[in-house]
């Protein structure tokens, strides 16, 4: 059975809740930037498609991608202290952390929007790496799995949506999808990734069995 070393997460959606205030905002940031807001009735069909495939449907440009997210990390910002983490996440970060598996996060948020939610927790990271291009988690991967010095068969990604599979596979990396974010399990489940959570106790009890609690391997030695 494979076993983790690394655990490198995505913030919004993941470890976040920030879905509702992403859809709180987005009317605001589309008139800003113009297209069109979201069809609320569509919903769950854009929570099904790919990142492309919703700029499409909302008619936004590619170059328009830096903007808009900057766009929304400051929105985010303002209202910093509306967003929390998932219920139960602190304790998976903790006990991971405590087991000796070293901790990261690559998120197209703001490491300072990323450290205020996460609050103490922070300091469970060993590595951040933020700002990321809507399209350029890959390189971000890896250059964290480049600091760590972890092998690429012990490192597992965890995140929401079909680009963070694709980013990772891409690398030849792992991948653990959550079915509690941006976007529907089913789409995340056709990716193929490694592993699927279905609920934060769930990442619990399979990252529980899937990572190495360091302190007792040095005790078998």
């Amino acid at each position: 059975m494979r076993r983790y070393d690394l655990l490198i997460f995505d913030f919004d959606g993941t470890l976040a809740d920030s879905f509702p205030f992403f859809l709180e905002v987005f009317d605001t940031v589309a008139d800003a930037h113009h297209f069109r807001r979201l069809d609320r009735s569509r919903l769950d069909e854009l929570r099904g498609a790919d990142l492309p495939q919703i700029m499409r449907q909302v008619g936004m440009p590619r170059w328009k991608l830096l903007p808009v997210a900057m766009h929304f990390r400051t929105l985010m910002a303002q209202s910093i202290g509306r967003i929390q983490l998932f219920g139960g996440v602190p304790d998976v970060l903790r006990t991971a952390a405590a087991g000796g598996v070293r901790l990261a996060i690559v998120s197209s948020n703001s490491e300072a929007n990323v450290r205020a939610v996460l609050g103490d927790d922070a300091g469970l990271f060993a590595h951040f790496e933020c700002g990321a291009a809507l399209f350029g988690k890959r390189r971000r991967l890896r250059r964290v799995v480049q600091g760590s010095g972890v092998p690429d068969d012990r490192v597992l990604c965890v995140g929401d949506e079909v680009r963070d599979i694709d980013a990772a596979h891409a690398e030849g990396l792992d991948f653990g999808a959550v079915g509690w974010g941006y976007a529907k399990p089913e789409a995340l489940r056709a990716r193929a990734p490694e592993l699927m959570f279905g609920s934060v106790p769930d990442m619990a009890a399979q990252l529980a069995a899937k990572c190495v609690d360091r302190r007792q391997a040095a005790g078998r030695r």
